[in-house]
């Protein structure tokens, strides 16, 4: 049978992961992971497509065209490829219901599918790392998940010049919107709308701004509101008088600010009521994680959903937490230069690379060699080409940023191999039976200079 002349490709929107680019998703993952089980949250997962009215519930009907959404054949249920995991995460906390154990702190690491013309920044299909917290109604729980997020981020590289936290408040989002001329029935919309204003050209809003109620003057005021940012470490009153925001929003602000002064945080945060995050379902203070250059997409966001769980049929449980994807991200470090020369720079160095020069000596000694390093923990290499010059075999060691080479030569007669340190550019005889030994010793050495 002729095989097919036809070259296919990954579907637009998603991405293959082939060893570098495996190796960038596991460098987030590790610092999303190392941070969330060190401010004491597990992990959980949930199906990769759930009921399509767990969406729609919260959304509506149009949510569905941006959705990858399918019916069983036969069947009369439809369903649809999680475009988010907050809902999975509110439907198993309602299906717990008051056996929950409050306060819960939960995390996880889904892909997620959005029927969506890809961007940059964004893909039809993602990760995302998603942090919430359960059953902590005051300030202290916005604090601490927004500390989540920059652990990680820290960890990364970032640093409070390469990212902000852009800080606001669902009420007093409304308050302004309301005052600009939107009415109660059009907030959602205004909602959405606010939140894609970066992201769409100037008459495109305008336009869609006077189908909600803003007439021209309400829009120059809107960009007035959403250019007032100002650092955190200025009291939130300093905003808020500009714009007559309530004082509860005033102080719920106030009150997440000594949080965040008490982590150390307030340094990396603004007060920006541009950010209004435009799902339906947050309730209060919001937030966004954006590069300080202004030059990506929102690297992360969340806030307040005090009233999501309720939703879907379980019990009143204040809540609070975000979503960081990996797309933004890795182009954010990428353009920091926070990834090495190189995606490859990311793979897992190789401990020992093994040498053979090819005599009957040394054949015999290689696999067996391997074994038992292997079994004492140590990644280990050797060629899988023909050649046996040895020369050729350490240049393909020093190409994997191996660590150490081992030869096995003519040393063998007298039960020695040449250890090699591909860093220092040294190397030493060691007795074969030495070996391991004198590996872990070295190793150990090479990791506690490596994280001084």
């Amino acid at each position: 049978m002729a095989g097919s002349s036809h070259i296919f490709q990954a579907p637009k929107g998603t991405r293959d992961f082939d060893p570098p680019n495996m190796a960038l998703r596991l460098h987030l993952e590790k610092a999303w992971r190392d941070a969330s089980i060190r401010h004491g949250f597990e992990q959980i997962d949930g199906p990769t497509f759930e009921h399509l009215d767990l969406y729609t519930v919260k959304s509506g009907e149009g949510i569905v065209s941006e959705l990858f959404s399918f019916k069983r054949e036969g069947g009369d249920t439809d369903y649809a490829l999680r475009p988010e995991f907050t809902p999975t995460l509110a439907r198993m906390a309602a299906s717990k219901g008051r056996s929950l154990s409050l306060p819960t702190r939960w995390f996880a690491m889904p892909d997620l599918f959005r029927a969506e013309r890809p961007q940059r920044g964004r893909l039809r299909e993602h990760r995302q790392w998603n942090v919430d917290l359960l059953g902590a109604p005051g300030p202290d729980a916005d604090a601490e998940v927004i500390a989540v997020a920059l652990t990680a981020l820290r960890t990364l590289g970032l640093s409070q010049s390469d990212i902000r936290v852009r800080i606001s408040h669902r009420g007093a989002a409304a308050g302004l919107l309301s005052a600009c001329g939107v009415s109660d029935d059009s907030m959602a919309d205004a909602f959405s709308l606010v939140d894609r204003r970066e992201k769409i050209p100037a008459d495109q809003f305008a336009e869609q701004a006077a189908a909600i109620g803003l007439d021209e003057a309400g829009v120059r005021r809107l960009d007035d509101i959403a250019s007032s940012r100002i650092a955190a470490t200025n009291a939130p009153g300093t905003i808020a008088e500009q714009h007559g925001l309530p004082s509860e929003t005033v102080a719920d602000l106030e009150a997440l600010a000594r949080e965040l002064e008490k982590r150390g945080l307030l340094e990396f945060c603004d007060w920006d009521l541009g950010i209004v995050r435009g799902l339906a379902y947050y309730t209060g203070t919001v937030w966004e994680i954006h590069d300080a250059a202004g030059d990506f997409r929102a690297i992360a966001g969340g806030g307040r959903y005090d009233e999501l769980v309720q939703l879907f049929g379980g019990p009143a449980i204040p809540a609070c937490g975000f979503g960081m994807g990996d797309v933004v991200l890795g182009l954010v470090l990428q353009e920091r230069g926070l990834l090495g020369d190189q995606l490859s720079d990311l793979l897992p160095r190789p401990d020992v690379f093994l040498v053979s020069s090819g005599t009957d000596d040394a054949e015999e000694h290689l696999v067996p060699l391997a074994t038992s390093l292997r079994e004492l923990g140590m990644h280990v290499r050797h060629t899988w080409k023909s050649t046996r010059n040895v020369g050729k075999q350490l240049k393909e060691a020093s190409s994997n940023r191996s660590r150490f080479a081992v030869i096995l030569g003519e040393e063998l007669a007298n039960n020695t191999v040449v250890a090699k340190n591909l860093d220092a550019g040294t190397q030493v005889d060691v007795e074969l039976g030495d070996l391991p030994i004198w590996l872990q010793r070295q190793l150990a050495e090479s990791e506690a200079a490596e994280l001084q």
